[in-house]
């Protein structure tokens, strides 16, 4: 963006599902950006939702603001299956990109897409938001000042009731797996994220709901699955299970850990609030204690990171590695519950690697 320093970043969002709202009030909230077209692949649609949202323009073709050279940077916000192709022409086309996660149906398109940023001068990101919640950068402060000791082990869970706005999360063909792939990468990358790589992974899956009815009625039938349970070796020695679920009636709070160290226990997102202690040796108190976490509207942190790597602020992150590596793990879980046996991701080295 040389000698655009003090202009706006010019974002096209393409995509205009559930997800669109999150990233278009986290920009807006970012400051310093402006989002000036919306893109879906239906002309009404793209229309209705740019102006539920207040987009002064759409389009039916994400060609259209490939082409524009007044728009900088793009988010990605599509079917799983349309990810590497949308996010390969834009790098080509010299855009940034936001990319949602997954980051593509397989470790194949992931490194195809990494290959293209290689050859771009564009930066590339996948979203992972839940890096950027004030009590999982606390926790990460916690984790690095040693206050917990020696982890022992660590449970997540990510759970929902579904999606139920949009049958494509259900269909083979534009998905290539279920809980795991669209909600369980989250959970695998904050693991990563805060605990350093996985080594080797044992699952069971299952599919408790192959109906369900979606918000317009329609009926859906699939087979993938809809609960796992995958336990995950840590560098340090460490356990930790991660618990998936796309049935779950009330639902996480966007996901919930536990963490359990020799010297203290750490709890994200539970019935003790957004982050819990409990630390005797570290705060000499025989209780809980809950951190002052500084509120911001919801997605302003993570965009504002996003567009001061847009803006060359700020070098490029890990995201594009981690997300191929969290695509690593869950194929990892998939290949563990299909063989009984544990596995080892393709990376099990740990080195974020295209």
């Amino acid at each position: 963006m040389a000698g655009k320093d003090t202009a706006p970043v010019a974002v096209a969002v393409i995509g205009s599902g559930f997800i669109v709202d999150y990233h278009v009030s986290g920009i807006r909230a970012a400051g310093g950006a402006d989002v000036a077209t919306l893109v879906s692949r239906s002309a009404m649609n793209a229309e209705r939702r740019a102006a539920e949202l207040g987009i002064a323009r759409w389009t039916a073709d994400y060609r259209e603001v490939l082409a524009d050279p007044a728009i900088d940077a793009v988010v990605v916000a599509t079917p799983d299956d349309t990810h590497a192709a949308i996010a390969i022409d834009s790098l080509a086309a010299g855009k940034a990109v936001l990319l949602q996660k997954p980051m593509a149906l397989d470790t194949i398109e992931c490194r195809a897409i990494l290959a293209a940023e290689k050859a771009s001068a564009a930066p590339l990101t996948v979203s992972f938001m839940h890096r950027y919640f004030p009590e999982v950068i606390w926790l990460k402060q916690v984790l690095a000042d040693g206050s917990l000791g020696r982890i022992h082990t660590v449970r997540m869970r990510n759970a929902t009731p579904g999606a139920d706005w949009n049958d494509w999360f259900y269909t083979a063909d534009h998905v290539s797996g279920g809980v795991v792939m669209q909600l369980g990468v989250h959970g695998i990358d904050l693991i990563r994220h805060l605990f350093g790589p996985i080594s080797e992974v044992s699952a069971r899956m299952t599919t408790a709901r192959p109906e369900r009815r979606l918000k317009d009625g329609r009926l859906v039938r699939s087979q993938l699955e809809d609960n796992v349970v995958a336990t995950y070796q840590l560098p340090s020695g460490a356990m930790a299970a991660h618990e998936m679920s796309y049935t779950e009636v009330q639902g996480c709070d966007r996901f919930r850990l536990e963490v359990y160290g020799e010297k203290a226990t750490a709890w994200l997102r539970t019935e003790r609030g957004a982050a819990a202690l409990y630390a005797p040796a570290a705060t000499g108190r025989e209780e809980w204690v809950t951190p002052h976490l500084s509120p911001e509207p919801f997605g302003a942190a993570h965009h504002r990171h996003w567009l001061s790597i847009v803006r060359g602020e700020s070098p490029r992150d890990d995201t594009p590695e981690a997300g191929l590596a969290s695509i690593e793990v869950a194929e990892a879980i998939y290949r563990a519950a299909g063989s009984g046996c544990r596995e080892r991701p393709a990376n099990a080295t740990g080195k974020d690697t295209a």
